[in-house]
């Protein structure tokens, strides 16, 4: 089993799918059907019913009941196919380090190192087979992990053919800009419910998510010769820059963990005539979380009394909600990857994600769905890493979970 779950993740990452929030369309690269197609063919191939994929790039697949079990619910595990678009604009070249000694590891692109200061859990991974990126990119382990891990789980399933309830699959398109679970037909799906293979590191568990919203801000300056400014000249660069400092200092991602909220300052483009921002906003609690969205307009509002009318404008739109709300009514979903987890001789990491999942807005839509470890950490940036043998305990968590 290792060396195909192995085999099938590299052969995954290497299909570039970035995801693109400016697009409009879905999916929102067409790059997506590339790896969406593959899967289609190799879901086939190993025996999975019912193979699919939609006109939105969204990939559909069960394994039927086994004989007597019929009237067991329906379990889905679910992974999203893109990445996010932070890829230096080619594709993934994975790295297979066999044996890895537990200590700093130095990539050869980019001047990029590993360091166990900032992972420490790569002390535990000493012996290990660690698949990193060269060093130039991410490696998409987010989550064409999940992926590998609920193919070869399938795989094992079929090959195995101990009793089971329906098991259905699906990958999804868009998650990393947040609107993976959208377009996901859950009546084909035919879920009663369902976990995302979309974590961190092995044994994690996670039913938390934040409150999550995203704000497009405008700054309007007024741009004259800098020799007769005086009394006239509004800097919008310099307003944006006013404004950002106006939220709380400590309430920023790099100053903030556990259930602590933020603004993040993602996107600031601009000169003197005008400026675009874009920040995001989270917080596990949703009267925080409202308190936070009319914190940023209040501050829109002040610089508008002192820079003019208009001067300012925000857009702020809500992305997901905290999938705890719906989950707390669902806790067997829970208790049952726990069991799941401690069966195969690890002890459940429960943490709250600092972030959300395909499983926040599915919660809402109907479909509890807490979210399982992939084995890997460094998400999002040329650091990401995993453990084949972490990718391991992964699949057979999903067949624990499947056994009950």
């Amino acid at each position: 089993m290792k060396q195909k779950l192995l085999k099938r993740f590299l052969r995954y990452v290497k299909v570039y799918t970035p995801s693109n929030a400016d697009s409009g369309t879905s999916p929102s690269t067409p790059c997506q059907f590339d790896l969406a197609h593959m899967l289609e063919k190799e879901m086939k191939a190993i025996g999975i019913r019912d193979v699919y994929v939609d006109e939105n790039c969204y990939v559909y697949g069960s394994i039927l009941a086994s004989e007597g079990c019929e009237s067991l619910p329906s379990i889905g595990f679910i992974a999203h196919m893109d990445t996010v678009s932070d890829c230096c604009g080619k594709p993934v070249i994975p790295l297979v380090h066999t044996d890895y000694n537990g200590e700093d590891l130095s990539l050869p692109e980019g001047g990029t190192v590993i360091r166990v200061k900032d992972f420490p859990h790569l002390k535990q991974m000493k012996g290990r087979t660690l698949v990193t990126s060269d060093g130039s990119t991410i490696l998409g382990a987010d989550d064409k992990a999940g992926i590998a891990e609920i193919m070869t789980m399938a795989e094992e399933i079929i090959k195995q053919d101990f009793s089971h309830g329906r098991i259905c699959i699906a990958f999804t398109p868009d998650e990393e800009i947040g609107s993976g679970a959208d377009l996901l037909d859950l009546q084909r799906l035919g879920a009663d419910f369902a976990y995302t293979a979309d974590g961190d590191l092995e044994g994690t568990l996670e039913y938390e998510t934040f409150n999550a919203a995203s704000a497009k801000i405008t700054v309007k300056g007024i741009n004259v010769h800098p020799g007769s400014a005086k009394d006239i000249m509004v800097n919008s660069a310099a307003v944006a820059c006013e404004l950002q400092g106006m939220l709380p200092e400590m309430e920023q991602p790099a100053f903030t963990e556990g259930y602590e909220g933020f603004f993040h300052l993602t996107y600031i483009s601009g000169e003197v005539e005008k400026t675009d921002m874009h920040y995001i906003i989270r917080d596990h609690d949703r009267t925080r979380f409202e308190e936070r969205k009319r914190l940023l307009l209040s501050v829109c509002d002040t610089l508008n009394e002192k820079y003019g009318k208009d001067t300012v404008t925000a857009a702020i739109s809500d992305t997901y909600y905290n999938m705890a709300e719906i989950l707390k009514d669902h806790m067997h979903l829970v208790e049952r990857a726990e069991k799941a987890i401690r069966l195969t001789g690890l002890e459940p990491h429960i943490t709250p994600v600092r972030g959300g999942t395909d499983g926040s807005r599915l919660s809402f839509r109907g479909l509890p769905c807490p979210n399982l470890g992939t084995g890997g950490a460094g998400f999002h940036g040329p650091y990401e890493h995993i453990s084949l043998e972490g990718m391991e305990l992964v699949v057979r968590e999903m067949i624990q979970i499947i056994q009950g």
